[in-house]
């Protein structure tokens, strides 16, 4: 005890009590999304965003080569992989954290810059997790309904909430797919409240090809981008992504909880993709190929859907959309859940081409019923 500073102690007390209320959100959140218990081994599994890809072989390789080195911490393998990241974009080391997973840097963004004085704005639908986070730190949750390209609507969200602290905006939006212009992001910077944030979550920015918003961290804005590689990387069960932000914003986020060693599997799959030139194009494709078919069979069957730039899509089911999820599960496809203000709508993750022919004969089957 003598060893640890004043400094330390209080930052490892915040770091409890980030954990204290991130671990019951965390739960929640798991619930929400949970699979049914009784599901067959060999369902289509296209309900909770994941790449069924999984990890490039290179990044296979080297989880690995690292186990045998997993009884230590590693400290300086999570920087040399902050590192890479940072000269990749562009940044000093330290305008960038490597995180686990993208969400729980959202939920510490959220802590450190919402209030029971300071609201949180989100557009609706959209991903519910820092909605929970702000709830249980005391700050006014504000739902936007996004646009009817479904886009968010910022203009709207600026409106609504003069006391925010943070807005978030996810694009390509989860769940819709959807983008939100790099214009609207600038705006939306330039005319927020005086000393909120604006927090970019790009998890799904690999899928597309539009610009993402590090380059308003780079000009010393006030925003926040988040990336992971439990999307397009396939590394959802590995649990790695990234925090970019201005160094005094960075403090503030990683106070509450955030200086920790990555997992050195996750640090060795992250670095062996990160220099793979060809993975994210090659996925990309993958993605969007597979996706335009999808698109092409509903519209020939006369299925309404919400076009998307993303690995997911909302499709809607003129029924309500729970009791089209228990349908298909019968038929051994498991679909995403629905959000409130889209009660008919499931999202649907864009899977393999046979994932997804099978997804196409069990809806069919479920749709005549």
């Amino acid at each position: 005890m003598t060893r640890l500073s004043r400094r330390s102690f209080f930052q490892l007390s915040a770091a409890a009590t980030a954990a204290s209320i991130l671990r019951p959100l965390a739960e929640a959140q798991m619930a929400a999304v949970a699979r049914p218990p009784a599901h067959s081994p060999n369902a289509v599994m296209i309900d909770a965003n994941e790449n069924p890809l999984g990890p490039s072989q290179a990044a296979r390789e080297a989880v690995a080569a690292m186990i045998p080195h997993g009884g230590r911490y590693q400290f300086d393998l999570t920087r040399d992989l902050s590192v890479l990241f940072a000269r990749s974009q562009g940044l000093h080391v330290d305008w960038v954290s490597a995180t686990v997973g993208s969400t729980p840097a959202l939920g510490l963004t959220v802590l450190a810059f919402t209030s029971s004085t300071k609201s949180y704005v989100t557009g609706d639908p959209g991903y519910e997790y820092g909605l929970g986070t702000a709830q249980s730190n005391g700050a006014r949750v504000v739902n936007v309904p996004l646009t009817k390209t479904y886009a968010h609507d910022i203009k709207a969200m600026i409106a609504a909430a003069p006391d925010a602290g943070l807005f978030y905006i996810c694009t390509p939006n989860n769940p819709t797919g959807t983008l939100t212009s790099h214009s609207d992001i600038e705006y939306l910077v330039e005319n927020k409240p005086k000393d909120s944030i604006v927090l970019v979550d790009e998890a799904y920015i690999h899928f597309c090809e539009a610009p993402s918003a590090i380059d308003l961290v780079k000009a010393g804005k006030d925003v926040v981008v988040l990336r992971t590689f439990s999307k397009l990387y396939g590394m959802a069960g590995l649990r790695c992504g990234f925090v970019i932000a201005r160094p005094d914003l960075m403090h503030r986020i990683m106070l509450r909880g955030g200086w920790n060693p990555m997992p050195v599997t996750a640090v060795a799959a992250a670095k062996a993709s990160l220099t793979d030139p060809g993975i994210v194009p090659e996925r990309r494709r993958i993605n969007a190929t597979v996706r335009q078919q999808t698109f092409e069979w509903l519209d020939r069957n006369g299925y309404a859907y919400i076009p998307s730039d993303s690995n997911c899509f909302m499709l809607d089911t003129k029924h309500p959309g729970e009791q089209v999820r228990e349908a298909m599960a019968k038929e051994d496809v498991l679909v995403g859940r629905i959000w409130p203000s889209m009660p008919t709508y499931v999202r649907i993750t864009v899977g393999t081409q046979e994932e997804m022919e099978k997804f196409q004969a069990a809806w069919q089957k479920v749709m005549k019923a």
